[in-house]
């Protein structure tokens, strides 16, 4: 089925023509949506002078725990605590590996240092841009403890296979679900699926409280494990704890931080709740309305899970993007693509995050002094991974763009986008000269902002 969207007749707006955007947005991009009612339960916070308490957050960590489906959720300053906890909570420790993608945000991996592993990095799926399972079990090791999966820009991580490797290997799975809060994989919340995950809750991230994380799990180990990591007012009293190795060593955080949520970001977390399910089904609805009016465009493939499989979502589908094929446009390379996108009036760039195989500090960096890089400082064998060694992974920025990120179901202004990238894609001959190329710094390693 071809694209919904009417033939392009006007010329280029790079060279002149006119603008395919030419509405006002709106509150098309608004995020995260804040009411009176959000001002409300904030100044209370405020007022009552109990922003660094705790009751509010343990009223949050309960409702978001009943709405996660999870018995238990442990809310954090940061997503990156919540999974440096995650991975304390699972005993993972000094020489121990972790499996996890090389195309994500360095908050995913990197924590692992604070615990004494590594990390070992696995190759993406070129269509999910997902830890690939068919990568894992040849990345495993007699040191690998955990396999970090990220459902990554929303899209969630073919799990079945992953928890039978896991399972084969006696590994535990984190999922880091800071993309992707309320996602569906067949018929699961994304969280609820390995044995724990952490996620942020940032107010660029779907979920959005301001700043902030949370863990979430159903074991009741991983939770106390993670509680003796950096919650030193729920680590005071043996009575609360059911694990025997940490009932003698209550009164003090084990890992010495203070990891708890500020009040003022579980007031808002409190708030949002209440309205996100309906929140994300309204973005969910716009962005596959967008991908609908481009389908069958050459060049131009969605990043989505199928829209008529009600069981498998994208959740609040974080920083959107698409899929690049510029052998369909004559090798045309995103950069001058996304360039003739923006002059449309839209919003696109290309790349999404440089794969950290690559980046100085999973190479040479010595981070705490130890006379040698980091990533190997207490391991068996040097394990880091050079330039071709995950070919998928350095060729996706490349291969990937930024599209808007839609908040709102307008459909008169989504069409206009799309008829931004459609005019983008059809005209690419018009492209091809002048085209300087993809920089080889394409891609950051951390998002930008585009709206």
């Amino acid at each position: 089925m071809g694209s919904k969207l009417k033939p392009v007749k006007s010329q280029l707006a790079l060279f002149g023509g006119p603008k395919a955007v030419r509405s006002k947005p709106r509150d098309l991009f608004r995020w995260p949506i804040i009411t009176n009612e959000d001002r409300r339960a904030v100044l209370d916070v405020l007022n009552r002078g109990a922003m660094s308490q705790l009751g509010v957050t343990k009223a949050f960590e309960s409702e978001f725990a009943r709405w996660q489906g999870t018995r238990y959720a442990l809310a954090h300053s940061t997503g990156t605590a919540a999974l440096e906890a995650a991975m304390f909570g699972c005993g993972i420790g000094r020489g121990d590996e972790i499996i996890c993608q090389s195309v994500t945000y360095w908050a995913s991996a990197m924590p692992c240092y604070n615990v004494g592993a590594t990390v070992v990095f696995g190759e993406i799926d070129p269509a999910t841009l997902c830890l690939a399972p068919d990568d894992i079990e040849r990345r495993i090791s007699k040191r690998t403890k955990a396999i970090l999966v990220v459902h990554y820009l929303g899209h969630p991580t073919d799990m079945d296979p992953v928890m039978k490797i896991a399972r084969k290997h006696k590994l535990v799975v984190i999922e880091d679900v800071s993309h992707a809060q309320g996602g569906l994989y067949k018929g699961k919340k994304l969280g609820t699926i390995g044995d724990v995950a952490g996620m942020s809750l940032m107010s660029e991230k779907s979920f959005a409280i301001g700043e902030g994380g949370i863990l979430v799990t159903d074991n009741r180990r991983i939770y106390e494990r993670a509680v003796a990591w950096g919650h030193y007012e729920r680590f005071q009293r043996p009575d609360d704890i059911a694990t025997a190795s940490l009932k003698g060593l209550v009164g003090l955080p084990l890992g010495g931080h203070k990891y708890r949520m500020h009040q003022l970001s579980s007031a808002v977390g409190r708030v949002q709740l209440k309205h996100y399910d309906a929140r994300c089904a309204e973005i969910q609805k716009a962005l596959n309305y967008f991908w609908d009016l481009l389908e069958g465009v050459p060049g131009l493939r969605a990043h989505r899970t199928d829209p008529k499989d009600p069981k498998t979502n994208m959740g609040g589908w974080y920083c959107a993007h698409g899929l690049y094929v510029p052998e369909e446009l004559g090798g045309l390379s995103v950069t001058r693509f996304a360039d003739a996108v923006r002059a449309e009036g839209s919003v696109c760039s290309g790349g999404s995050n440089r794969p950290l195989h690559l980046h100085p500090v999973f190479n040479t960096a010595d981070v705490y002094g130890d006379g040698k890089p980091t990533r190997i400082a207490f391991s068996d064998r040097d394990l880091r991974q050079r330039k071709g060694s995950l070919p998928v992974s350095e060729a996706a920025n490349a291969r990937t763009y930024y599209i808007p990120s839609f908040k709102k179901f307008y459909p008169r202004l989504i069409e206009e986008h799309a008829m931004a990238f459609r005019k983008a894609a059809e005209n690419y001959r018009e492209l091809l000269k002048g085209d300087p190329g993809d920089s080889p710094m394409l891609g950051d390693w951390h998002f930008a902002r585009h709206h």
